[in-house]
Parts: structure tokens; C-alpha cells; sequence
């Protein structure tokens, strides 16, 4: 319990910046989840993040560039493929050393000023890229979020949001295809619910009165963190 419990509580805070800044839940969660229970990664963290991309999406719906979500959701594809034959023959050493590896690509991503344009070509890369490791570790926010760069807030967050709705489902379908989803993870997914919709419920708030540049570095710094224990974790196991 206690540890369902410290899990819940992370996922509450990493919804909460995915909520604020449109990614986040996977380069949070997710090296926790990999150390704990690595048997949950990565459709329990893609169950909880297509909940959050709905309702930011929801919330902001108004303000999305579909032409991104169409050339993104198309690149994913091959992205999904390549994942879901990864997850099925990784061991957990290198499902955990994907994982952080994934992570620290992601915190580069938000890092660098690079301003990627969003032409057809860039959003397919992204969205292949996206695919690849969204799908095999549940972080796939950072290459969409580097091609939205250049974008509004509002807009990105909009976008990265309706882009997650479709790519969790093209994702969730292929790692079902290949036998990597099962009642288990619903389950979980369900009993982490509750703490997910109180981190959207205060990532509301927290749009309204902190600066995305600060919540970006706080979720990079911690991110940063997670991944390097999770290579400590991998190596010394």
C-alpha cells in the first residue's frame, strides 16, 4: 500500500506538469515505475497520459494546429512498430537503460534552444521518433514538444495534447497487438487515477501562476535525477 501509495503521489505531481506544460508524466513517472515495477512499463504510464492529453486537449481544443497531429500521427507508425517489437524482446536491464536514455534525450530537448521548423518532413521525424519511445517507455512528449517550439503556450500544450490522444491510441493498439497490454495494467491505471485528476485539477492553477520556463526546468531537473538512478539501478543489478 504504502508503496502504491508514494507512486500515486508522483504520477498527482507529474500530472500536474503535464497538465501546465504538455508533457511530463512519462519523464517523471516513469524511471520510478521502471525501478518498482517494471512489469507496469510502459501501458500503465500511456493508460494515465491519454486521460491527462484528453482533458488538456479538452480544455484547450480550440487552439489546435491539426496539421501537426495529421504528419506526426503518421510518422509515429513506423515508430510503433519498431517499440512494440522492442518491448516484447528487451530484458528489463535494457528496457530500463532505454528508458533513461529516453529521458535524458527528452531533458535535451528542453534544454536546447533549437527551433526545429514544422514542416512536413520535421513533423514526421518527430512523430517517428515520438512513436519509438513513447511507445516503449511512455516518453514520447519531448520530440513533439521541440517541433511546437516556436508555437504559442497555449497552442503547443493544445497540440501536444490532441497529438497524445491519438498516438496513446495508435500505441496502445500495437503494444496490444503484440501481447504488452493486459488487464494489469487497466487496473492500475484505474487505481492511479484518482491522484492523476487531482494533478490536472492543480496543473489549472499552476498555468495561471508560474512560469512555464521554471516548470520546465524543475521537471527536467527531476527527471534528470530519476534517469541517472535508474542507470545506477540497471548497471549494479
Amino acid at each position: 500500500m504504502i508503496e502504491f501509495v508514494v507512486i500515486g503521489l508522483v504520477v498527482l505531481f507529474a500530472s500536474c506538469m503535464q497538465g501546465s506544460i504538455g508533457f511530463g508524466l512519462g519523464m517523471i513517472a516513469s524511471p520510478l515505475l521502471v525501478i518498482v515495477r517494471p512489469d507496469l512499463v510502459p501501458a500503465t504510464i500511456i493508460l494515465l497520459a491519454i486521460n491527462i492529453s484528453i482533458a488538456a486537449f479538452l480544455r484547450e481544443r480550440r487552439l489546435v494546429d491539426w496539421s501537426v497531429v495529421l504528419w506526426a500521427s503518421i510518422g509515429r507508425i513506423p515508430g510503433i512498430v519498431a517499440a512494440t517489437i522492442a518491448v516484447a524482446t528487451f530484458s528489463h536491464t535494457g528496457l530500463s537503460l532505454t528508458l533513461a536514455t529516453a529521458v535524458l534525450i527528452g531533458v535535451a530537448f528542453t534544454l536546447v534552444g533549437w527551433k526545429p521548423a514544422p514542416s512536413r518532413p520535421n513533423m514526421m521525424i518527430a512523430g517517428a521518433a515520438s512513436g519509438l519511445f513513447g511507445t516503449s517507455t511512455g516518453i514520447g512528449g519531448p520530440p513533439i514538444a521541440l517541433i511546437m517550439r516556436s508555437a504559442d503556450g497555449s497552442t503547443a500544450r493544445a497540440t501536444i495534447s490532441a497529438y497524445f490522444v491519438v498516438g496513446s491510441v495508435l500505441s496502445l493498439t500495437g503494444l496490444a497487438v503484440g501481447g504488452q497490454l493486459s488487464l494489469t495494467h487497466l487496473l492500475y491505471a484505474a487505481g492511479w487515477a484518482p491522484f492523476m485528476v487531482v494533478g490536472i485539477l492543480l496543473s489549472g492553477f499552476v498555468i495561471k501562476r508560474a512560469s512555464t520556463p521554471v516548470l520546465q526546468a524543475l521537471a527536467a531537473g527531476i527527471s534528470v535525477l530519476g534517469a541517472l538512478i535508474v542507470i545506477g539501478q540497471a548497471l549494479l543489478g
